[in-house]
This record gives C-alpha cells, sequence and structure tokens, in this order.
C-alpha cells in the first residue's frame, strides 16, 4: 500500500518547550487512521505543521512524495490536504450552500473578468459549484437544510458542516481534528457512519479525537503520541492492551489495568 503522507523526524519546539520531537509517522493512502494521547501530547500541533500553519522545527514532511516544506496553507490546500478545526470555523450569517460553496470556488475555471460580466461560463460553474455542494451536504444529511443560516444548526450540525466544506476543497487527505467534540450520543454514531460513507469512497483520513469508543469503533490502524513521541501504533486491539499506552492515559504502571472494548479504563 503506498504512502499518503510521511512524517520524518518531525519535531516542534516552543522555546525550551519541545512540543514534538523526532515524530516518524507514515499514513497509507485509504482507510481511516487515528492519532490518540493525553491532552498537551502535540496531537493538533501535527496537523498545524502538516497544514502549514505552523513551520516545523526540524525534520520534514511529505505529501504523495513531495516535500512540503516552505508551503503556504493555501498552496497545501491545493496539493490535496483539508482539514476541520476543534473549534469550529464556518461563516455563520451564510447560508449552508453558501458555506459549502466556499471551498468550491478554488476550483472553479472563470476570472474576475467573467464574474464581473455575469458570463456564461460564470452562470455554469455557478451552477456546477451548487450541484456539489449540494451533493456534498447530502453526505452530512444537511441538504434539506441548505438554504438555512449556518448559525441556526446544533452545534453538531455545525460540525458536519464543517466538515462537508473540507470535501469542498477536493482533497486526497482529510485531516479532522475533533470531529465529535460537543456531539451528543446519536449525532456520533450518525457521523461514525458518515466518517465510514466517505472513507469507501476513496478519502485517505487522518483523524484526532478524544473519543476512545468513537476511535476504536472507526479507524483500523492507531497511533499514540505521549509528550511529544509517538510510543505505540497498531490495531485497536493492540493499542487498548499496550502497557505504555495504558500508563499514559493512567499515569501509573498496573498490570491489572487494561482499557476495555471502548478504549475506557477497566
Amino acid at each position: 500500500m503506498s504512502t499518503a503522507l510521511k512524517l520524518d523526524s518531525l519535531s516542534r519546539h516552543f522555546g525550551g518547550l519541545k512540543v514534538l520531537q523526532d515524530v516518524n509517522l507514515e499514513i497509507p493512502q485509504g482507510g481511516i487512521f487515528g492519532l490518540i494521547g493525553p491532552n498537551g501530547a502535540g496531537k493538533t500541533t501535527v496537523f498545524n505543521l502538516i497544514t502549514g500553519l505552523l513551520p516545523p522545527t526540524g525534520g520534514r514532511i511529505e505529501f504523495n512524495g513531495q516535500n512540503l516544506a516552505g508551503y503556504q496553507p493555501h498552496e497545501i490546500t491545493r496539493l490535496g490536504i483539508a482539514r476541520t478545526f476543534q473549534n469550529i470555523r464556518i461563516f455563520k450569517e451564510m447560508s449552508l450552500l453558501e458555506n459549502v460553496m466556499v471551498g468550491l470556488h478554488a476550483q472553479l475555471k472563470y476570472d474576475s473578468l467573467g464574474l464581473l460580466a455575469s458570463s456564461g461560463l460564470f452562470r455554469s460553474e455557478e451552477r456546477r459549484a451548487r450541484e456539489r455542494a449540494h451533493e456534498l451536504l447530502s453526505w452530512v444529511k444537511l441538504d434539506h437544510k441548505a438554504t438555512d443560516k449556518a448559525d441556526n444548526l446544533s452545534y453538531g450540525e455545525q460540525r458536519k458542516l464543517e466538515l462537508a466544506r473540507a470535501l469542498a476543497t477536493n482533497p486526497k487527505l482529510l485531516l479532522l481534528d475533533e470531529p465529535v467534540a460537543g456531539m451528543n450520543s446519536s449525532e456520533k454514531v450518525e457521523l461514525m457512519i458518515e466518517i465510514r460513507n466517505i472513507s469507501e469512497r476513496g478519502y485517505t483520513i487522518f483523524m484526532i479525537e478524544h473519543d476512545m469508543r468513537f476511535v476504536m469503533g472507526l479507524c483500523g490502524d492507531i497511533a499514540v503520541l505521549n509528550f511529544g513521541r509517538i510510543i505505540a501504533r497498531g490495531s485497536p486491539d493492540a493499542i487498548r492492551n499496550d502497557p505504555q499506552v495504558i500508563e499514559a492515559y493512567l499515569g501509573r504502571e498496573d498490570d491489572e489495568v487494561t482499557l476495555d472494548a471502548t478504549g475506557a479504563a477497566a
């Protein structure tokens, strides 16, 4: 299986604070990959480095074999990496359809003159964008609210809208930063099904999440980050029984303690 994303000895320091230290990780193309770890382990910093929001202190990031050093966030998006955020970032005064279309406009073929003249190409491209936006909203079961203002959505629905907008950039790799934060149980189940469906459409998904039941039920391959270092990688069963993982989450070693089938301490 070919590699979509490779982190090679990746480090990030803030002054004397070493948030990430020599992280080595390869994400294969296809499927759903999870990155977990205690609060403050450095997980979101990994995403910020991948997407160009922060420069690494050391190491290398490769996407489909291409070194991302020096690329700006919008350039990385054009290469095919999209993300969602822990804190929802949507345009609340715009409709759901308009929010998703924002992610599509970089792919449209008209120029500023076509926009000003409202040319036939402009109208055709806008129609295509609307149709695609409706389709993406249907993937997250929000198409029936396409004309509603985003501010009227529930918290869980706003997270789904952000996911649809990320998909609008036509990514090859989709980064999800705590996608079920703030969701209730039924919303989590719905999103789990929708993420599986998105993966089956050929998208590679790299996820950070604190909800262990969600991660263990969705990801076939999981890595664990603790104090800026990868301490384990494997299947959900291997991760929940790994002594280093148990110690990282419980703060002590105890041979009698394991993580149950949901990932919780047992």
